[in-house]
């Protein structure tokens, strides 16, 4: 539809972002639940982690109203679903940290698939708002993906590293993981935090071959009520 320029072609765009954002989110746990059957937690099955049905791997708040809400306001794609992995079942720090590393590496090897267009042709003129969200769909990939790997509580980052910390550190931290996402908005909402953040997303972003102006104006569209 947005592609055709059917209908309106603003709310065609805010479906291709949010739907392509969906897909973006099961990708990303499946991969977690995935890497940990590999590793020897299997009731990730039973729990239809491997089924890639999104109801599985969401909260509504925290998966759905709050993920959309800071991408409709500030192009923040946050880290949305979850998936409960039975660690102790894994076998070996390594692998345990790989399933923490799987999911930002789904975000960016999925953004890089979105700007991969644009290397043929970096600034298609027909049918731009496609592109256009197809651009911001991208970006959104990169910020999940940078934000993900901040060694923060509650995020990938962390448990990437968290089999790796003194046992003192790791008691201490892992009680502060429901704390995590606070601390990743009061970032991103302090202006200099937040400047630091986008400056290296847009460069990612740049490096990869998504053009800014597209960006912007992917941004722009899905701002349908506008």
């Amino acid at each position: 539809m947005a592609y055709l320029g059917y209908g309106s072609v603003k709310f065609d765009v805010f479906l291709l972002v949010i739907g392509g954002w969906l897909v973006s989110l099961c990708l990303h746990e499946f991969a977690h639940a995935f890497t940990a059957y590999r590793g020897g937690d299997h009731s990730v099955a039973a729990r239809g982690y491997l089924t890639l049905n999104p109801l599985k791997y969401t909260h509504v708040l925290l998966s759905i109203v709050l993920p959309l809400l800071f991408v409709l306001l500030g192009g923040i794609g946050l880290p949305g679903g979850a998936v409960w992995i039975d660690r102790g079942a894994v076998r070996g720090r390594l692998r345990r940290s790989l399933i923490s590393a799987v999911g930002p590496a789904v975000n960016i090897v999925f953004g890089l698939a979105l700007a991969a267009p644009f290397w043929f042709d970096p600034y298609p003129d027909e049918h731009r708002a496609f592109w256009a969200g197809l651009a911001f769909l991208g970006f959104l990939q990169f910020t999940a993906g940078l934000l993900n790997l901040l060694p923060i509580p509650g995020l990938d980052g962390y448990g990437i590293i968290q089999e790796y910390l003194p046992h003192d550190w790791r008691s201490a931290l892992d009680k502060a993981q429901p704390w995590g996402m606070l601390f990743v908005f009061a970032l991103l909402w302090w202006p200099p935090g937040g400047a630091v953040f986008f400056r290296i997303v847009y460069f990612l972003c740049e490096l990869v071959g998504l053009p800014r102006d597209f960006v912007g104006a992917g941004s722009a569209l899905i701002r349908f009520w506008q």
